[in-house]
């Protein structure tokens, strides 16, 4: 030793935080005695803490003092700073070989190991150094978060409440005990464990950001939303909590301030799957199915693991018509987490599309089984057949899950397919009331209803596309006929118009194609930017029918039938005047009742109340009268619904007359077509034709006061 070193001074320099002090004494004594192990231990403990490059100082110690403990223990410090993690490994356990008993040196061996991903063998480093000092609170918290990582929250929970057993309100394992409590399901007791951290350190942001997660999984998400936004008052650049405040504003129904959030997660930290896929989901829910795709693919270069982006991929391919394609998805996320009920509950329904309804039913249950509390997978086995009284049971599983408190979204889920239930076993009442809670819950995370923009919607289309518009030469339209465009109001029988017609081998259902929305849209921006003058209308053309050559290159007709394009009829005109147009009209009431009777997603969002349904369908009847006067005579065939239930092959005849195709009994049993129908039809179209549906709403008389005006329509 050098005689100039004390060591019980320079213990009691360490212990005051002298650390510069230190570094200048000791650097005197290692240029007067190089050979010094005290004074290189001593200088690389004092570079340490000032957080200076202290390798070079503890290698040097570690080689003049072989057998002592704590100098190896030091460099392996150093060396875990700088995220060598093997070297860290091997000086740790050099320590250890020399003092077995040396927690410390167990504990941050455990560290060490649990960075390079040998969990178990950290678990053990940890147990090591709790069997050597049993009240070693940090080495209980690690051995929590390893065990963690193992999947094993259960016994992690145990960890955490001893390390709290010996410091009462440590605020980072107050923070893992509601991770883990997270894990297990536990979110009451999640929310108390953040809530506790915070009372010890309230500028804690991560804690801030989980209590948010928390609050969001009890379906509180104005509370969340705050907590997200506590988080970031401390934290600005905190990308996590952007990315989870953009999947909470999707609940509270605010998709464009949910788009914005993700692209600020995105913007700070690029490498986030998990803001991706919020990018992913926010898109979706906005109608922007292939920017979501987009999202999602990115998630999935970034986390090619991630059974999250591989589902909601798969969930936009089959909004696209691309079944095969998201079939495999499922079936991809299902290879990487066998259990995951919600590749279960998306698979199911793609088997119903293609009215597999029994194997839909077992995919169903299957997720049921692994989670009891899968809201979608209880409730989507509701809509795969007509339910009796002998499904009671599924009733009493689906109200109690229901009335437990489960976020809102997964309730409207249950209380669409009670109503179902209890309509289907004519229990109109609580079916009414059933729909009635349903349609409640889904305003409070869904887009409002704004009538006054609905109604200027139809006024600009009106002024747009006047006489003046009707007599113009349209030298840039297409001549193609192939087109057919089924329209109207939800639940007019769109389904069943589409499903008669693609049952002739001439012609292909392409389903519900956003196409021509997602165009009037593009363009009435660029109209406000002063960029557009006229519609595109032979760039138009030219891309929807080489979509419709994607989807089916060599069918006669190829059908469309989004409903919502009685909204696009006058672009549709001016690119594609030789295109068929089938207008599908139902008794008001029961259209409407039917629409209110359906979760549909946010796009719909007059469907959750009478008074804003009444005023959306006489908007719809406003603009189709406009187009009755103003499209040529021909452009256009009106079906009534009750007519073609009630006289199905005249009507069937009439279609295909209109549509440009001979006759072909395989329309008259169209049930008996094997395609994919992913609308709220589709078991309904695999059934024979019926007039069940005909005046429905008699049967709910005296809840649809506000729709009794449209009678007089």
């Amino acid at each position: 030793m050098a005689p100039e070193l004390n060591v019980s001074e320079l213990a009691a320099m360490i212990q005051a935080g002298r650390f510069m002090e230190l570094e200048a004494k000791v650097r005197e004594v290692t240029e007067q005695y190089p050979k010094s192990g005290l004074a290189w231990k001593a200088l690389g403990v004092s570079l340490r803490m000032q957080g200076k490059d202290a390798l070079q100082a503890l290698q040097r110690a570690a080689t003049l003092l072989p057998g002592d403990a704590e100098a190896h223990s030091n460099l392996g410090n150093a060396h875990f700073d700088l995220g060598h993690l093997g070297d860290a490994v091997a000086s740790y356990e050099a320590s250890l070989r020399i003092k077995p008993d040396f927690a410390e040196a167990h504990n941050n061996l455990g560290n060490a190991l649990r960075g390079l991903g040998r969990f178990d063998a950290a678990a053990e480093s940890y147990r090591g150094a709790i069997s050597v000092k049993s009240d070693f609170a940090d080495a209980h918290n690690n051995l929590g978060n390893v065990l963690r990582s193992l999947g094993r929250s259960d016994e992690a929970v145990r960890c955490y409440r001893r390390a709290l057993e010996l410091r009462p309100d440590d605020p980072a394992a107050c923070n893992n005990l509601g991770n883990a409590w997270m894990d297990l399901g536990r979110i009451d007791a999640a929310e108390a464990s953040y809530r506790r951290a915070l009372a010890s350190q309230p500028g804690f942001a991560e804690v801030h950001c989980n209590l948010g997660n928390a609050l969001r999984g009890l379906g509180r998400f104005d509370d969340a939303a705050a907590s997200y936004g506590r988080a970031l008052a401390l934290e600005p650049q905190f990308a996590g909590a952007h990315s989870n405040l953009s999947d909470t504003l999707r609940d509270l129904g605010r998709p464009a301030e949910a788009l914005a959030s993700s692209r600020t997660a995105i913007a700070i930290e690029p490498g986030i799957a998990g803001a991706h896929i919020s990018l992913g989901n926010a898109l979706l829910d906005l109608g922007s199915l292939n920017e979501a795709a987009a999202a999602y693919r990115r998630a999935l270069e970034l986390d090619p693991a991630s059974t999250a982006a591989a589902i909601n991929m798969a969930l936009v391919l089959r909004q696209q018509g691309r079944v095969t394609e998201a079939e495999a998805n499922c079936l991809t996320a299902l290879g990487m987490s066998p259990e995951y009920a919600p590749a279960l509950v998306l698979l199911a329904e793609i088997r119903a599309d293609t009215g597999q309804f029994s194997q839909a039913e077992e995919l169903f249950k299957r997720a049921v089984a692994i989670d009891p509390d899968c809201a979608e997978a209880l409730a989507g086995a509701a809509h795969l057949r007509k339910l009796t009284a002998d499904d009671a049971p599924w009733m009493v599983q689906a109200r109690r899950l229901a009335e437990r408190g489960v976020p809102p979204r997964q309730e409207a889920h249950l209380r669409f397919a009670l109503g179902k239930y209890f309509d289907d076993i004519e229990d109109f009442e609580q079916a009414f009331a059933s729909f009635l809670r349903a349609n409640e819950l889904t305003k409070g995370y869904s887009p409002p209803y704004n009538r006054q923009h609905a109604t200027r919607i139809v006024d600009d289309l009106i002024h747009r596309y006047n006489r003046e518009w009707a007599t113009r030469t349209r030298t840039d339209a297409s001549a193609s006929a192939r087109p057919v465009l089924i329209i109207g109001m939800p639940r007019s029988g769109t389904t069943l118009a589409e499903q008669i017609i693609a049952s002739h081998p001439a012609v292909f259902g392409a389903g519900e194609l956003t196409f021509w929305s997602n165009a009037s849209k593009s363009i009435e921006s660029r109209r406000q930017d002063d960029t557009a003058s006229d519609s595109p209308a032979r760039t138009l053309a030219a891309d929807y029918l080489r979509l419709l050559a994607e989807l089916s290159p060599d069918s006669l007709r190829v059908v469309d039938k989004m409903p919502a394009n009685f909204l696009s009829l006058g672009l549709i005109h001016e690119a594609l005047p030789r295109a068929r147009i089938i207008h599908m009209r139902r008794n008001p009431i029961d259209t409407c009742l039917s629409i209110y009777f359906q979760h549909f997603r946010g796009v719909h969002s007059y469907a959750r109340d009478l008074d804003d349904l009444a005023q959306y369908y006489a908007e719809y009847l406003r603009i189709m009268e406009h187009w009755r006067r103003i499209l040529p005579a021909g452009a256009m065939l009106e079906v009534p619904y009750e007519g073609l239930v009630s006289e199905q092959e005249e009507w069937t005849r009439k279609l295909l007359d209109f549509v440009g195709i001979p006759w072909d009994p395989r329309c008259i049993n169209f049930h008996e077509t094997d395609r994919s129908v992913m609308s709220a039809s589709k078991w309904q179209v695999r059934q024979r034709m019926s007039r069940s549906s005909v005046e429905r709403w008699r049967n709910y008389e005296r809840f649809v006061e506000p729709l009794r005006r449209l009678e007089s329509l």
